[in-house]
């Protein structure tokens, strides 16, 4: 297990430490994935920043998530589960809507106004404290694959032996694929919610 998200990262960057990297940009994915790629980000003396992602919930069941996007989009959807709910993506039009919505205002919130750091023939890893079914991570991955970046990899601390989006990235990361994976937070001793404001904070303070 991980004491909390910090040393998690500091674990996280031992693994991407050993390796090289050109001109690193680090895109954490806020908000938990902010205090992992902080001690990452500094171990690799490189540019640290955010990328959101938020998941598509069912109308009326907002735990159950079907698809995630970024403020800019396309969404993406889980195909099994929209057969199982018996959901066409016509249908989530008006929740796809208010996700975008509300990772545009996040980007705006932790960016500060400042622009999108330029990824073009650099090393971009995607950072978040864990993967679960993977489908954020999906949809941060998309926005970026498009980029120019010389490499795109998802470096996380713990993930499910099931979520390992390759075919969006060059490379998965994780110190921790751990066989009886049920839930992220059973990984961390200290799981708690990250705020906005800490998210800000661990960002100006990088």
């Amino acid at each position: 297990m991980f004491r909390d998200r910090l040393e998690a990262g500091e674990r996280l960057a031992d693994e991407l430490a050993a390796q090289e990297w050109n001109r690193p940009v680090v895109l954490a994915m806020p908000r938990g994935g902010v205090p992992v790629a902080v001690p990452v980000a500094r171990r690799l003396g490189a540019v640290l920043d955010v990328v959101v992602a938020r998941k598509i919930p069912v109308p009326g069941s907002p735990e159950v998530a079907v698809g995630a996007t970024t403020a800019q989009g396309p969404p993406l959807f889980n195909r099994r589960s929209l057969e199982r709910l018996g959901l066409t993506e016509d249908d989530l039009t008006d929740a796809v809507g208010v996700e975008q919505g509300e990772a545009q205002r996040r980007v705006e919130i932790y960016r500060g106004g400042a622009a999108e750091p330029e990824v073009r023939d650099r090393d971009v890893i995607v950072v978040d404290d864990g993967l679960a079914t993977g489908m954020s991570a999906r949809a941060a991955l998309g926005h970026l694959r498009e980029s120019g970046a010389a490499s795109l990899v998802l470096a996380v601390p713990v993930r499910s032996p099931d979520a390992a989006p390759t075919d969006l990235c060059d490379r998965v990361v994780a110190v921790q694929v751990p066989d009886g994976f049920r839930s992220v937070g059973e990984w961390y001793e200290d799981f708690t919610q990250v705020a906005d404001d800490e998210v800000r904070r661990l960002l100006a303070r990088a």
